[in-house]
């Protein structure tokens, strides 16, 4: 017999929490769940301030027997950085709360702590406190704060039928291979006042395509995808961890050097995908699949 119970999908429990969270939300918060970072201003700022936070957890984002520990330390901040690359902003500083696993010894946490603050210094961004504990799994929290011009944020609503959509660079980047992620942050700048919508891909081109096309209520054609050397097409499309930006143009607007055309904006159902003339599903990653 059916125990009745409703499978948990990611972005439909991030929409239900967004609709709660929204209820008797300050006024100071722009944009809250829904877009790569939550922006905040504040009173008389000359710049909004960027919040986002990501796990990284043993066994899915990365494996002790084959990626390093500074590697490691590295991608727990790569992978907030990128979100605040995706709303165009620049770093500020961190928060990392650690929870180490019984396997765990002092040498391989300094080794994590060495890769995690060189890409830190290099970024600009301040370790500014945290949380250590102890679990099965290794497991780490990193909150970032960034900053971009007061109201130039790229966010994920603006896309409109006929704007055209690039991507960063190549795709299909196996995260058991792809160690340190290089967060896109100057690229981002690039694209204030230039792209209509921007998000990072870290799940999956088809299944965060479609996340930017739903937010802005449109559909899209796509007609090839920059595969990286070494990859297939089912990585490019549906692998994720790439850590590159997908973003739309209006007609006419010439995209920073590098940009990779692959479609266009369409009219039609929102989050539709259409690739080498067929649909193609969001089969990116998800958590509760």
């Amino acid at each position: 017999m059916a125990s009745g119970r409703k499978p948990i999908s990611e972005n439909n429990l991030t929409q239900w929490i967004a609709g709660q969270a929204a209820r008797g939300s300050g006024t100071r918060l722009l944009r809250g769940i829904g877009d790569d970072c939550a922006v905040f201003r504040a009173p008389g700022a000359k710049e909004d301030l960027l919040f986002t936070s990501d796990f990284l957890i043993e066994d899915i984002h990365f494996r002790r027997d084959t990626h390093p520990a500074d590697a490691v330390g590295h991608k727990a901040l790569a992978r907030g950085l990128s979100d605040i690359a995706a709303m165009g902003g620049g770093p500020r500083f961190c928060l990392l709360s650690l929870a180490l696993a019984p396997w765990t010894d002092e040498r391989w946490v300094k080794r994590f702590f060495s890769g995690f603050l060189k890409l830190a210094r290099r970024t600009a961004t301040t370790l500014a406190g945290g949380d250590l504990a102890h679990t099965e799994k290794l497991t780490c929290d990193v909150m970032v704060c960034g900053a971009v011009p007061r109201g130039r944020a790229l966010r994920r609503d603006g896309a409109r039928a006929k704007h055209t959509v690039y991507v960063s660079g190549r795709l299909g980047k196996p995260w058991q291979k792809h160690l340190r992620p290089e967060p896109r942050l100057d690229f981002g700048r690039q694209l204030i006042g230039l792209a209509s919508a921007c998000i990072d891909l870290s799940d999956g081109l088809s299944l965060d395509l479609a996340r930017l096309l739903k937010a802005s209520d449109v559909a899209a054609v796509v007609d090839d995808v920059p595969i990286r050397s070494g990859s297939t097409l089912e990585q490019a499309l549906h692998g994720g961890e790439d850590y590159e930006l997908l973003f739309t143009m209006p007609p006419g607007v010439k995209p920073p050097r590098g940009s990779i055309r692959i479609g266009e904006i369409a009219k039609g159902p929102a989050g539709a995908v259409e690739f080498r003339g067929r649909p193609l599903p969001a089969l990116g990653y998800d958590h509760f699949r």
